[in-house]
Formats: structure tokens, sequence, C-alpha cells
């Protein structure tokens, strides 16, 4: 059971980390620069589309099943992954979704932009470093007893 749930903790890391590095690296880019009406129009559209069950599924079970996993496996590193992806989370509903919504309220571009994006930088090295951990053989050590 413990192979199951450490894949399961792999894999949901991974594709959460994934999704982060592409907004990290493509898509927030592709929207500096453009006009503020449809910079905010796109990031509140997205907002909306994110929120569904399939990425609901990784984003809230990448940190369960890394917590999971400490039932099995104890190592310092498969502790900090499960820190790691716990924090992703944290981030963001501390900061990254109060900015969006303040954002689709009518907040402007320039007070978000910024914020935001150094708040998605280090949910993004969280659910990386979750990820990296996660694969490592030294994660998976056995707990004695």
């Amino acid at each position: 059971m413990s192979e199951v749930v450490l894949t399961g903790a792999r894999l949901l890391n991974g594709v959460t980390a994934g999704v982060y590095i592409a907004f990290l690296v493509a898509f927030m880019p592709a929207l500096h620069g453009q006009p503020d009406d449809v910079y905010a129009r796109v990031v509140n559209r997205l907002n909306v589309v994110i929120v569904n069950p399939v990425f609901l599924a990784f984003f809230l079970g990448a940190p369960l099943l890394a917590l999971m996993l400490l039932g099995w496996h104890r190592s310092p590193l498969a502790i900090t992954a499960a820190c790691l992806a716990v924090a992703a989370v944290v981030i963001t509903f501390a900061a990254n979704l109060p900015l969006n919504d303040a954002l689709a309220n009518g907040g402007s571009v320039s007070s978000f932009e910024r914020p935001w994006l150094i708040f998605h930088t280090l949910r993004t090295l969280a659910a990386t470093g979750a990820f990296v951990l996660l694969s490592l053989p030294g994660a998976v050590t056995r707990i004695s007893g």
C-alpha cells in the first residue's frame, strides 16, 4: 500500500509543480505588458476555469498523499516533502487567492502582479521541492518497529 501512496504522491506533486512552472515561465510572462484590462480579464478567467475537479484532485491530493506517506515512511526527506507540499497549499490560500479576489473585485494589475508572482514563485519552489524529495530513494526509508 505504501508504494501506491508513494507513486500517487510523486505523480500528484509532480503534476502540480508542473502546472505552477507553466504559469511561472509561460502564462504570466505572456500576460506581462498586455493592457491592464486584457491582463485582468485573462487572469480572472484562468482563476475561474482552474477551479475544477481534476485540478482540485491534484492540488489537494498532492499534500494529502505526501502526508499519508508519513504513515509508512518518516525519513527526513519524506517529512520535508510533506511540509513543502502543505506549504504550497498554505501559500495559495494565504496569499495568492486573496490577491486573485482583489483583482477580480476591481483591484489594479500594478498592485497584483508583483506580489502574486513572488508568492507564486514560492509555492512553485515548494511544490517542486516536494516532488524532487519524494523522487529521491531516501524518501522511502521504512519506519522501524
